[in-house]
């Protein structure tokens, strides 16, 4: 059998007893996924669950608990009316559940009914893998000691491992993206863009035509932008890289600091969409955060190109952003009922008005339900 192994897309996602989703079955995803919702509707509750799974992965799910408040904070409506959460994850032939069951208090709860499924294997069902007594996957631990079923696990390990959730809203004098890095520090891209200057010096050199791509697509936005410089220079036994870069008709080369707080993040935004080799799916929540309309028009056909070669999943208040995508691409949260319910819209819902309206004043009238206007 050939056990090769290529990122598959998420294809269907249930989610149980999870912060504010109480019951999300058998929700479909698509290659592009925009969700679109009022503050407190449950979008940054979903990406959520992608920082969830990751760290359950990568054996940092006691971390990821105690920094969201602990498992009374993460049960829907905490400890008293949620004792655990069911999760379930569909990818092409290969599927992966578990519960997480509360322990004695907010810092104990342990991972249980593990399963896998590989639909070409063991009568096409699912095989259950067993239920740890603390904080860690099982299928993880087989990936790490090799056993001979691993081969199964792996194209799931992959590819959840290669989910990026990027967030970009810190560009702050103190954010690491506007200060220098190690230039070895350059294999991805981080969800914080630390190490965007290794990253590009890296692409640069190895990949120019993907380096070109990103540096013309940063002019569109910020036109007197000539190059990055991208000069290694020495820190003791280090050699670091940071953001400086060149304007047009000048030679003064320019510092980290010197861009705004809206060009730093597009630069990042535009490095993330357009790396060569990405990931098996990119995550950003808010992605038009300080960008001028034009930025988000070009934001958007970056989003479209970038679901062509791997999955995306935005989430937005941004009607400007909406206008740039298909009202099939779009998933409205909504909170009722005291819970965050998420529907993927149709064209042939709202194919009257769109002839008169885009899709962003259709969400800012209100008439995709859940939008800005709740007169």
């Amino acid at each position: 059998m050939n056990t090769e192994h290529t990122h598959q897309q998420l294809d269907k996602l249930t989610i149980r007893g999870f912060k504010s989703i109480r019951e999300l079955n058998d929700f479909e995803l698509h290659p592009l996924n925009i969700f679109v919702g009022a503050n407190g509707a449950g979008k940054s509750n979903l990406i959520s669950f992608f920082r969830l799974l990751r760290s359950l992965m990568e054996d940092n799910l006691g971390d990821y608990i105690i920094k969201n408040g602990g498992i009374g904070d993460v049960l829907f409506n905490g400890r008293k009316a949620t004792d655990k959460m069911f999760f379930e994850t569909m990818f092409g032939l290969h599927g992966y559940r578990f519960t997480i069951r509360q322990g004695a208090d907010d810092k104990n709860f342990a991972v249980t009914d593990e399963a896998r499924l590989y639909k070409k294997s063991r009568g096409d069902g699912w095989w259950l893998l067993g239920s740890s007594v603390d904080d860690k996957s099982l299928l993880a631990r087989e990936i790490k000691r090799n056993l001979p079923d691993s081969k199964y696990s792996r194209p799931i390990h992959e590819t959840i491992c290669s989910w990026k959730i990027y967030h970009f809203h810190d560009t702050s004098a103190t954010a690491s993206m506007r200060h220098a890095e190690i230039i070895q520090d350059n294999e991805t891209l981080r969800p914080d863009a630390s190490n965007i200057a290794p990253f590009l010096l890296k692409l640069r050199e190895e990949d120019n035509e993907a380096y070109q791509d990103i540096l013309n697509t940063c002019r569109m936005v910020v036109p007197y932008l000539d190059d990055f410089l991208l000069k290694p220079e020495k820190f003791g036994q280090a050699e670091k890289v940071s953001l400086t870069w060149r304007t047009k008709g000048a030679d003064f080369p320019m510092q980290p600091y010197h861009l705004s707080d809206g060009s730093i993040r597009f630069i990042c935004l535009a490095t993330a969409l357009l790396q060569p080799v990405p990931p098996s799916a990119i995550i950003i929540d808010e992605p038009e955060l300080g960008l001028h309309p034009e930025a988000i028009r070009i934001l958007g056909e970056l989003i479209q190109n970038a679901a062509k070669r791997t999955q995306l999943i935005i989430a937005t208040q941004s009607p400007l952003l909406l206008d740039q995508f298909s009202i099939n691409d779009i998933v409205v949260a909504n909170h009722r009922d005291g819970q965050s319910v998420f529907e993927r819209l149709k064209q042939e819902d709202f194919s009257a008005w769109l002839e008169n309206f885009s899709v962003g004043e259709l969400w800012t009238q209100n008439v995709i339900q859940g939008g800005t206007n709740h007169e």
